[in-house]
């Protein structure tokens, strides 16, 4: 029920206009208040540039549009930007501090302060969204348009987002700041509100009041960094939004399932760091989300936790479990770690694009080796109820619906990038002796019989990326299945026959039954 309200809300047509009514009643707040010329005018043109800005977002970003916790999060950082420019700009015209002059106030508004949240939460695109717009309404706060106040807006948000562009660790959100700092510096020195300098005679110039304006001006952008950096924890729980800083904390191997998995389900775990390294690489490729699909890929196969031993990667020499089971109960098993994947993810309140990517990456696949072997069965038994005279409505039907995972089919590029990465490493397996030659076919092949089954349908893959996504999956394994040259022991004499034929196969109980499964079948 709570999540069915909230999923009402955050569609709900009257929630986005509570927000649009709320903005614009803060900005005629701070528009009106104080004492400046022409409040009336000033408010009309922060309208028109928010109907702008809101058309501008309705086009070029519809799904932020769609969601009222996106609105919330862009429109409701940009006031805050607002406010607190509009709060500084006052202190400086009140005289309450000797160094704060009037003209101070360029040197410390946050007007990096939108564009970095919005870039690390959201992208480039609204970062720079943000730069442009939150840096017009700021300019008109105090009468006519204050070009200094704008210019350096635009171009210090610019600077945050190019700054931005790839956020993996909290320390380049610093060095964005410094980046920021410098450019309100220059910009700064541009318009005098450094200074004045006489570079003709520096001994007359106030080099203490101009360490005090360049050290606000660095500050500032510094400042906002690290206030960006600490709220951004904040942010992403509020917003449901995890970035790329939260993706590689969340890359640690120490967690409690993939330490389980180290010991209950090995080949699993090896499994899902190939299928890592693959996905990751096919993923920066295409300008996916590399790191996220990094770590979904490291739990993609948890459910398997449950019931290690009936999956070909964790079989031990001695038995296969499914000789004991008909086809229909083993695919049973095989398509239930899906859902085991999903309980175990919530029971440790993992992320939910994770739990998206442990119900997506088979799709609605078929389980073929045990529809296959149900095929089998089912004429053996027609051709042994013949002899037996019995009729072939008592003989049951092998139904295709049975062997196929319950979806959905993946919804994003990086769910559908580990769906095929998860196929291609598991039939990857299979190959005796791989060559290149082999490799390119297998990989060809696996990613046709993908699309041929409709498995990708519901994700914005092109062909040309799923090119690409070939590519990178044959160049990186072919990097990890290829063969060593075999080195001569030290006291072995040549034209002697090696004698590897009489030593013990020490990984005899690490191998497979032969009646196993191919690695692909799960």
């Amino acid at each position: 029920m709570p999540n069915e309200l909230l999923h009402k809300f955050e569609y709900a047509s009257y929630t986005k206009y509570l927000i649009f009514i709320s903005f614009i009643a803060g900005l005629a707040f701070l528009i009106f208040s104080g004492q400046q010329p022409e409040p009336t005018k000033n408010f009309v043109i922060a309208l028109l540039v928010f109907a702008t800005a809101t058309t501008q977002l309705w086009i070029n970003q519809p799904k932020s549009f769609s969601r009222s916790s996106r609105l919330l999060l862009v429109f409701g950082t940009m006031f805050v930007q607002i406010a607190v420019t509009k709060g500084l700009l006052l202190l400086c015209n009140s005289g309450t501090f000797g160094f704060l002059k009037p003209e101070a106030g360029v040197l410390i508004a946050p007007y990096a302060l939108a564009p970095l949240v919005m870039s690390v939460l959201l992208g480039r695109n609204h970062g720079l969204y943000a730069a442009v717009f939150v840096s017009v309404w700021g300019s008109i706060l105090f009468g006519k348009i204050d070009a200094p106040l704008l210019l350096c807006g635009w171009i210090s948000g610019f600077t945050a987002v190019y700054l931005t562009l790839q956020v993996r660790r909290r320390s380049k959100l610093i060095r964005a700041g410094f980046g920021v700092g410098l450019a309100i510096w220059v910009l700064g020195l541009t318009f005098g509100q450094i200074g004045p300098i006489n570079w003709f005679s520096p001994m007359a110039n106030d080099w203490a009041m101009i360490g005090i304006q360049s050290a606000l001006a660095f500050g500032n952008g510094i400042v906002t960094a690290m206030v960006v950096g600490g709220a951004l924890p904040i942010l992403e729980h509020l917003f449901q939004i995890t970035t790329d800083i939260s993706w590689l904390e969340g890359s640690d191997l120490n967690h409690p399932l993939l330490r389980r998995m180290t010991i209950e389900a090995p080949g699993t775990y090896h499994h899902s760091l190939v299928v890592a390294n693959l996905a990751e690489a096919a993923g920066e490729a295409i300008g996916a989300n590399a790191t996220l699909c990094r770590v979904c890929s490291y739990f993609h196969d948890v459910g398997k936790l449950v019931k290690p031993e009936y999956f070909t990667e964790n079989m031990n020499f001695e038995r296969n479990p499914h000789d004991d089971l008909a086809p229909t109960m083993s695919a049973l098993i095989i398509i239930a770690h899906v859902k085991e994947g999903v309980d175990l993810a919530l029971k440790h309140k993992l992320n939910q694009q994770i739990i998206d990517v442990i119900q997506e990456h088979h799709g609605t696949s078929l389980v073929f080796y045990f529809y296959k072997r149900a095929l089998q069965q089912h004429e053996d038994a027609r051709a042994g109820g013949k002899i037996m005279k019995m009729r072939e409505d008592d003989i049951p039907e092998v139904r295709e619906e049975s062997f196929r995972y319950s979806g959905p089919k993946p919804q994003t590029k990086e769910s559908a990038i580990i769906s095929l990465a998860d196929m291609v490493e598991s039939a990857s397996r299979s190959l005796e002796k791989p060559t290149p030659q082999k490799i390119e076919q297998l990989v060809t092949e696996l990613i046709a019989q993908r699309i041929s089954d409709r498995q990708l349908d519901e994700c914005d893959l092109t062909l040309g990326e799923l090119r690409i996504i070939a590519e990178r999956f044959r160049f990186t394994l072919m990097t990890m299945l290829h063969t060593r040259i075999a080195y001569p022991k030290p006291d072995s004499k040549a034209g002697t026959p090696r004698d590897d034929v009489l030593r013990p196969d020490v990984m005899a109980a690490s191998k497979k039954p032969a009646s196993a499964p191919p690695v692909s079948a799960a």
